[in-house]
């Protein structure tokens, strides 16, 4: 079962549903694969996107993807995000943030979040998070309808 999410680093709404969606893979280890996708909708958030497409060059996605969550209502407070903020939380948890500043400037990444966000924009994810589980699109958005259609997937697949 695959879970394709949008989402924008600078979201709050992805920031609450992080975890449940977490817990949900967790829930059904083995059975369940996440496909993030970006959607980086407030202005500003494309510059997120693109340190943590550079920290995957460096094998720390997952980590800063957990700092950025974490810090962001100090870096992303009321949907104006300044990544700019950012660094100094990389610098205190020892990431290598020079090399994420250089690698950031990758047009591949650019590239990337071009190819997403006209992906959303044909499946019609114009908020942020948008789920889709194996194709289907949510037909209301909640915790409840998520894992609802997750479980749906899972019992039709195994």
């Amino acid at each position: 079962v695959t879970i394709v999410e949008f989402m924008d680093p600078a979201c709050e709404t992805c920031s609450l549903f992080h975890p449940f969606v977490k817990d949900l893979m967790k829930k059904h280890k083995g059975k369940v694969n996440l496909v993030i996708r970006y959607a980086p909708f407030h202005q500003g958030s494309d510059v997120a996107v693109k340190i943590l497409e550079a920290a995957r060059k460096q094998g720390t996605y997952w980590g800063v993807l957990e700092l950025m969550y974490e810090s962001q209502s100090a870096w992303a407070s009321h949907h104006q995000p300044q990544p700019v903020v950012l660094w100094k939380y990389l610098e205190h948890y020892k990431f290598d943030v020079a090399q994420l500043k250089k690698d950031m400037h990758d047009p591949a990444i650019t590239k990337i979040i071009a190819i997403d966000l006209a992906d959303a924009k044909l499946l019609g994810a114009n908020k942020t998070p948008t789920f889709f589980v194996n194709g289907r699109p949510l037909t209301s958005f909640g915790y409840e309808q998520l894992q609802s259609l997750v479980e749906e997937e899972i019992t039709a697949n195994y």
